[in-house]
């Protein structure tokens, strides 16, 4: 089993009528700017855990489970909207840092919501440090009616219980998932990070801590243009940290790949870029020593 080196505590804060669950390392300090570290789809703050260990400093570390993930109740939403994230995390700011800024980390999901908050809000932010956030393919118009049925017929199917996660007879059996799905991930931090992805129910089965509805297909289309203005708000330093395999290519199949993402990027006017080496794209799991390096580099 995985031996933590630095204990984490649990914190139940309210945001817009949620009881968010926040990891938290550390304590505040006078002079120092909270680092914020924010998960990717069907992940948990603690996944930061092996990150935060590896940091050669102590931080005050801030770490939500987004809604309807970990220990957030999902508010018995049955499908999720993207601007919700970028207000949870402004009222999450709000609460941890109401008068100063943050460092601000965001892996895949957590990294395309940091970088259009980073548009709207970039007074709040000091460093930003996107971990794999690309974005997603260009959409036309003519896509939207299609967009909408296929939204409407995944709700349906939600409802009817079709799209409820596997349940594990065991967390070993969890930990198992966790390593088919990513064959860098070793058992010790496997077997740790199971007890924390999913939990026990009544009946002993172990259930993923992710709401079904998260699978849904998003009713709205994906903007690019939308998505370059508020890249081009950027007035932060940003290090957008990509892993040494091309994930992008192997999900998207041609239809959005690495230069077309580097393109984007053009339009952020302070951003460099960094690569892990013999990484995944759960590079916070793969390389926590390489990657918590790069963190401290860049925000010190």
């Amino acid at each position: 089993m995985y031996q933590v080196k630095r204990i984490s505590r649990s914190e139940f804060v309210p945001i817009r009528k949620l009881q968010y669950h926040v990891r938290v390392w550390g304590e505040p300090a006078p002079g120092t700017t909270p680092l914020v570290m924010v998960h990717g789809w069907m992940d948990v703050a603690a996944s930061y855990q092996f990150v935060v260990d590896a940091l050669s400093h102590s931080h005050y570390v801030i770490a939500p489970d987004w809604r309807g993930y970990g220990h957030t109740g999902s508010g018995g939403a049955d499908n999720f909207w993207f601007p919700d994230y970028l207000a949870d995390l402004d009222f999450l700011l709000d609460h941890y840092a109401p008068q100063g800024q943050v460092n601000l980390v965001g892996h895949s999901m957590g990294g395309n919501i940091v970088m259009l908050y980073a548009g709207v809000r970039p007074e709040r932010i000091r460093r930003l440090i996107n971990l794999e956030g690309f974005g997603m393919p260009a959409t036309t118009p003519d896509q939207a009616p299609g967009r909408y049925a296929k939204w409407l017929d995944e709700l349906k199917s939600l409802h009817r219980g079709e799209m409820d996660l596997k349940a594990y007879d065991t967390v070993a059996g969890v930990a198992r998932r966790l390593m088919k799905t990513n064959p860098r991930l070793g058992a010790d931090k496997a077997n740790w990070l199971a007890q924390h992805w999913a939990q026990e129910d009544p009946l002993g089965n172990w259930r993923i801590l992710g709401d079904p509805a998260h699978k849904i297909t998003n009713a709205q289309l994906y903007r690019v243009d939308e998505v370059l203005e508020l890249y081009g708000r950027i007035s932060v330093p940003v290090l957008s940290v990509e892993a040494s395999d091309n994930s992008l290519d192997l999900w998207w199949k041609g239809k959005f790949t690495l230069a077309q993402y580097h393109e984007r990027l053009q339009a952020v006017p302070q951003v460099e870029t960094a690569r892990i080496a013999d990484a995944g794209h759960m590079m916070h799991h793969d390389q926590p020593e390489l990657l918590a390096a790069l963190i401290e580099r860049f925000i010190d």
